[in-house]
């Protein structure tokens, strides 16, 4: 089979393209293609599912602040039933003394693009939040509207039930390897023993993005890392309690009548895991996040945790940022790649660029050029400093 367009992962951002594919008006034939197609564990749905204005890079604030729009018009777009449960709780980004400078930086790199995050002291933050304690802290930047949370699932659900209106194939299987001529991809190999002849391949295989890219022969510094979700109870019920991110990079959010908690992996030692490792690292929480939270919110010295799940999702060993557009020397072949824990909450404004990329040359709403390929063959950082 032939198709104009395959592809290569059919989770949030793979979605959004062939979904904006459609909608800029290309009318080629296009294959999602996706291993897992019930999502187990994909980084999509297991994600913390939550959405920031709060970069350091003018352009991934854009990027979410082009989703922000969408989840304002979601029944316009998608229908009068459409609902992600969208909470718009707001994150609250903590520093110490150290820390201070790049919040400051990142604040007004935020407030230049337009977002509603303010910068408080210590006393302020009391204020605001009664229930927190500020030992250690500076200052923290709250983003009192445009940021929240949301459900993964039905997101994910809305854009996938789209496209079996935009006649998209949805084809389950493996990639199992793809065939270049000189400079262009000519065809991608599944795990059923097809192949498909391509006109354009995009990469949009999440965790796994560094090994498709290995398929062409090219060189993708994106590979898997590990995170596990916790679970918990408390007496006490912070109706106001932003996501919270302590300097220790350990985050906090109110889910319904428990809360979600993680974080708090070690940077020393941090590797892609295998493939087929889902298990929950337990003392992960009890012996470094419970700490952080009896310390940042005393009023969880006593909390019980439920349950807790891993995921792995994708990370650029580069930058912590986006690999975004063509090859510069493989053409037909593009990058969606390298989110590092900020793919779902961008990959509506990803497949809306990519798509006007392909169909009309150029970005149009969201330029994505700063994040091409290019620094990659260079070995040029784009570093994101807020990665959570």
């Amino acid at each position: 089979m032939r198709y104009d367009i395959v592809i290569i992962g059919g989770a949030i951002v793979g979605s959004s393209v062939a979904y904006y594919l459609r909608e800029q008006g290309f009318s080629g034939t296009i294959a999602l293609v996706e291993r897992d197609p019930q999502f187990a564990h994909a980084a999509t749905t297991l994600s913390m599912a939550s959405i920031r204005q709060q970069f350091s890079i003018p352009e991934n604030i854009r990027l979410s602040q082009f989703t922000l729009k969408l989840f304002r018009r979601l029944k316009e777009e998608f229908g009068d039933d459409a609902d992600i449960g969208f909470r718009e709780g707001g994150y609250l980004i903590l520093a110490g003394e150290d820390g201070l400078p790049i919040l400051k930086s990142n604040h007004e790199a935020q407030i230049a693009e337009g977002a509603d995050i303010v910068l408080e002291d210590a006393d302020a933050l009391v204020r605001r939040f009664p229930w927190l304690s500020t030992e250690g802290i500076s200052a923290g930047a709250y983003g009192r509207t445009g940021e929240g949370w949301f459900d993964a699932h039905a997101m994910l659900t809305l854009f996938r039930k789209a496209l079996r209106q935009k006649k998209v194939d949805f084809i389950a299987a493996d990639v199992t390897g793809i065939a270049r001529d000189g400079n262009r991809v000519t065809g991608v190999s599944l795990g059923n023993g097809e192949t498909l002849e391509v006109g354009i391949v995009v990469n949009a295989a999440g965790p796994n993005a560094g090994k498709v890219a290995a398929m062409a022969g090219l060189e993708l510094p994106v590979e898997p890392r590990k995170r596990n979700v916790f679970v918990f109870e408390a007496r006490e019920k912070y109706a106001d309690m932003p996501l919270l991110v302590d300097p220790s990079g350990i985050y906090v959010r109110p889910e319904g009548s428990v809360y979600l908690t993680g974080g708090a992996e070690p940077e020393e030692g941090d590797c892609a895991p295998d493939p087929g490792d889902f298990e929950v690292n337990w003392p992960l929480f009890e012996e470094v996040i419970w700490p952080v939270l009896a310390t940042r919110i005393p009023a969880f010295e006593a909390i019980k945790p439920t349950r807790a799940w891993a995921g792995h999702y994708d990370y650029n060993t580069l930058d912590q940022n986006a690999v975004i557009g063509p090859h510069p020397e493989v053409g037909n072949f593009i990058f969606a790649n390298g989110f590092s824990g900020h793919g779902l909450q961008q990959a509506p404004a990803v497949g809306k660029a990519l798509a006007e990329l392909i169909v009309h040359g150029g970005y149009r709403t969201v330029d994505c050029s700063a994040f091409g390929y290019e620094r990659v063959a260079e070995g040029r950082a784009f570093r994101e400093l807020n990665v959570i």
